[in-house]
């Protein structure tokens, strides 16, 4: 079955459940050449590990990655770069009660519905935990754009009704829940812990800038930037909502406010979101993704089994509190992803344009 990769020129597969043996990634397409590492890999899966924090899983996973082709002493090949993590304290025991229960709010009745069988154990495929893969090639995508300057950061706006107001870029590293106002970050941090106490769960805003994008990244039609950001971000569970630059706030616009002047300097303002017709601008990328709250909560919920009776469930086993801050990451490897494919794209158009010549090994 199709479904399980993204991208073109950058491609990027992913495989694993939330309690198989292991999850991992292949990648295809990135150039030879780019210094690689399982350490470099690792900060990035770092970020997203569970268990580190109150409010998150207790279920302990080291997410220790292992490089198993297309890197040669410490340079990539060119060739498809396999990347594996290993489950090692899933605990599947805690989901045997379940097995005959669609829990609401999960992919339990659509994956059933789908293929005639579902993984019980956690959602399988359908996890929060398959992200970690996304964020292992992610950070291959990662080492791409880093050869042109263009930084991705992904930080909490939002949690459980309280706004950040500041962005402070260099704060959001400094706390486990990527939030750049310090204020905010203390009022979240309460929140998640009444919320904990209650036995209910906590959505959420996340924002995503990228710097340096040069402009005429994105194809013209179907494949414009902004869909196939738009794919990548809301192929994530959790997702629910999508925004670019001013969002769904343009619809209360005027044309004439709006738009972006230009001057010769350049734009004046950046309600597009760094995106015109589906094409990078050059401005800064600016996208916003609403959060669903985590539907594994403590409290009491009504449901179906198999046989279609009408039963109550209180789940048990390990959840986040919230998708965020663990999601954060996630987003941040999606839009690497989406940008290191349509950096590699463009940058074929502009190797044609100036037709540059193939190297000969024989030549004088």
């Amino acid at each position: 079955m199709a479904g399980n990769t993204i991208g073109t020129l950058f491609r990027v597969t992913t495989f694993g459940e939330s309690h198989g043996p292991a999850l991992g990634a292949i990648v295809d397409g990135c150039p030879p050449g780019l210094s690689l590492s399982e350490e470099y890999i690792q900060e990035e899966l770092e970020k997203r590990r569970p268990g580190k924090g109150k409010g998150e899983t207790p279920r302990k996973e080291k997410d220790k990655v292992h490089l198993l082709s297309g890197v040669f002493e410490g340079l990539t090949t060119g060739t498809p770069i396999a990347l594996i993590i290993y489950n090692e304290d899933p605990q599947s025991s805690a989901y045997e009660p379940l097995k005959e229960v669609f829990r609401p709010g999960h992919a339990d009745f659509t994956y059933f519905m789908k293929y005639g069988i579902r993984d019980h154990r956690g959602g399988g495929r359908a996890s929060g935990r398959e992200t970690v893969a996304r964020v292992a090639a992610g950070a291959v995508a990662k080492r791409i754009l880093e050869e042109y300057n263009i930084e991705v950061h992904a930080y909490t706006i939002n949690l459980g009704g309280i706004s950040a107001h500041a962005r402070d870029l260099n704060f959001i590293y400094q706390n486990r829940l990527f939030c750049p106002d310090p204020f905010a970050y203390e009022k979240m941090i309460e929140k998640i812990e009444k919320t904990s106490k209650e036995g209910d769960t906590l959505g959420g805003i996340v924002e995503i800038l990228a710097k340096n994008v040069p402009a005429g990244l994105g194809e013209p039609v179907f494949d414009k930037l902004s869909a196939e950001l738009a794919k990548a971000i809301c192929s994530v569970g959790a997702v629910k909502g999508f925004e670019i630059g001013a969002g769904f706030k343009v619809a209360e616009m005027k044309g004439s406010l709006n738009n972006d002047p230009i001057s010769s300097q350049g734009f004046l303002k950046n309600d597009a979101g760094g995106l015109l017709g589906g094409i990078s601008s050059g401005q800064d990328l600016i996208l916003k993704v609403a959060v669903k709250p985590i539907p594994s909560h403590r409290k009491t919920q009504r449901t179906i089994n198999l046989l279609k009776e009408e039963i109550e469930i209180q789940i048990g086993g390990r959840h986040d509190i919230s998708a965020i801050p663990r999601i954060v990451p996630v987003l941040s490897a999606m839009t690497r992803i989406v940008l290191a494919d349509h950096l590699l794209r463009q940058l074929a158009v502009l190797a044609f344009r100036k037709r540059l010549p193939f190297p000969h090994f024989f030549d004088a």
